[in-house]
This record gives structure tokens, sequence and C-alpha cells, in this order.
């Protein structure tokens, strides 16, 4: 009878806790930032699924009205723009959108990058620089500087740059991208701190070689996925929902003493102590 009683207990305690985790973010507005495909896209599905309102954006609008009507299918409530995040006026606009649309704005995942450049880091030009800069390490850093104003007055918030592995270490052909990412490293180690409080966390995912069109040079070449999977302790690329439950682990109160840190996604791949 007592074992009956336990085991009834304990799978009710269990039970509970997996329908809570699977609210856990009900009432919270999240900014997703080029979250048409790939890990945003997924990013977004992880957290509305979760409950959250999620804001997504792209530069394109057919993108941002296929995954819209994609999410909405999931029951997930969702609002989209267009953005491009290197213009002032795209970054104002999307974060106003999501104050005046849905309420204020509890989380922030900065997943935009570019990378218009692939060869010998001596032959990449300033414009390249600029570009790069601009887009992967300086939005991400003003986006947050808009958004964390709209945090405080919900009494705190959660915000996730989306790094690589390639922050740790470069990868031949991407210097200037590989050192925006290191720099996302250290502005997450610089903001945490100064954010805290104001009850924001400032975290970071570097993610490994994950099957995404923006990654897609990689791993369409087999024999550079074979070289990549011999460093690999789990003998598969990674998926965008791989690291996208990792960004929504991030943003929930599970994660609620965590900030300043970055969690790699990598199957493995040694690149850090």
């Amino acid at each position: 009878m007592y074992r009956r009683v336990t085991r009834c207990l304990l799978t009710s305690h269990i039970t509970g806790r997996r329908m809570m985790s699977q609210q856990n973010l009900h009432g919270k507005v999240a900014i997703v930032t080029a979250s048409t495909d790939g890990i945003g896209l997924a990013a977004a599905r992880a957290l509305g699924h979760r409950g959250a309102h999620v804001v997504v954006s792209s530069r394109r609008k057919g993108n941002v009205e296929n995954a819209v009507a994609l999410l909405q299918s999931e029951n997930i409530q969702v609002t989209g723009t267009t953005c491009n995040v290197g213009k002032r006026e795209d970054r104002e606009s999307l974060v106003n959108m999501a104050v005046e649309q849905c309420g204020g704005v509890d989380i922030l995942v900065s997943n935009a990058a570019v990378n218009p450049f692939f060869g010998n880091i001596m032959d990449s030009t300033e414009e390249v620089w600029d570009k790069i800069l601009d887009v992967n390490v300086k939005a991400a850093f003003l986006l947050t500087k808009l958004t964390t104003p709209h945090m405080e007055r919900r009494g705190g918030g959660s915000v996730v740059f989306v790094s690589s592995v390639a922050g740790y270490q470069p990868m031949q052909g991407l210097g200037p991208y590989s050192v925006s990412k290191t720099a996302l490293l250290g502005l997450t180690r610089a903001l945490a701190p100064e954010l805290a409080h104001n009850n924001i966390r400032v975290n970071c995912v570097a993610p490994g070689v994950i099957k995404t069109q923006f990654s897609s040079a990689l791993w369409h070449n087999e024999d550079i996925v074979e070289e990549f999977k011999k460093q690999l302790s789990i003998k598969r690329l990674g998926t965008p929902e791989d690291v996208a439950g990792v960004i929504a682990f991030l943003c929930s109160e599970e994660a609620a003493y965590i900030t300043g840190e970055t969690i790699t996604v990598t199957g493995g791949m040694s690149c850090r102590l």
C-alpha cells in the first residue's frame, strides 16, 4: 500500500513538472531575430510551444509570412515583421511593434548573422569587416539596449546570443566571421553583471556544425562532413532543434541562476576546457 501511494505521488509530481515545463513561458513575449528558418525558426517554435508569444522577423516579407503561417498551424501565438537588424530604423520598429502589439518584451534571442566572405583572413576588406561586425556584434548589442528597458518594466527577462563554436576555434576561411562570434562571448560576459541588478539574465549558445541553409556549404560536402564527425562524440551533425532546446531552457525559470554563460552545442567537439 505504502509503495503504491509513493509511486502515485511520484508519478503525479513528475507529470506536474512535465506539464509545467511545457508551458513555463506562458505570458512571455519573445523576440527572435532571423527566425524564418534554421536555428531562429526552431528557437521560435520551441519558445512558442512553451507558451511564449513569439515575434519572428527576417529581411524578406515572403519568408516572414511563411514562418508565421507555419507557427500558427502549430497553435503558437506569433507576430511577424520584416527586419534588417543592421538598420537602426528596422531594429526600433521591431521592438516598438512587440511592445505595442504584444504588450512588452521578456526575451530576446539575437540570432541574426551574416558572412559575406570566405578565404584568407588577410584578403578580407574593410567593407567585409564593417558588415560582419555591424550585423553580428553591434546590432546584437543595440537590440539588447532597446529591449532591456521593456524587460525591466516587466520585472526582468532573458537575453540569449547565438554565437558559434568558431568563436572558440576559428574555422579556416571564416576568419572575420569567427572573430565576430568570439566577440559575442565577450559581450555576454560584459553585459551579464550590469543587467543582473534588473533581473535580466544574459547568456549565449555556441552551436557546432548544424544542418541549416546558412552552413550548407559545409555539410553538402561529404568529405568535410566525415572530417567533422571524427571530432564529435555524437557521430552526427546537429539539427536546429538541438540548439533550440538549449535556447528555450536558458530563457526559462529553470535557468534562473544562470547568467554570463555560454553553452556549447557541438555533439562533443572539443573546443574549450
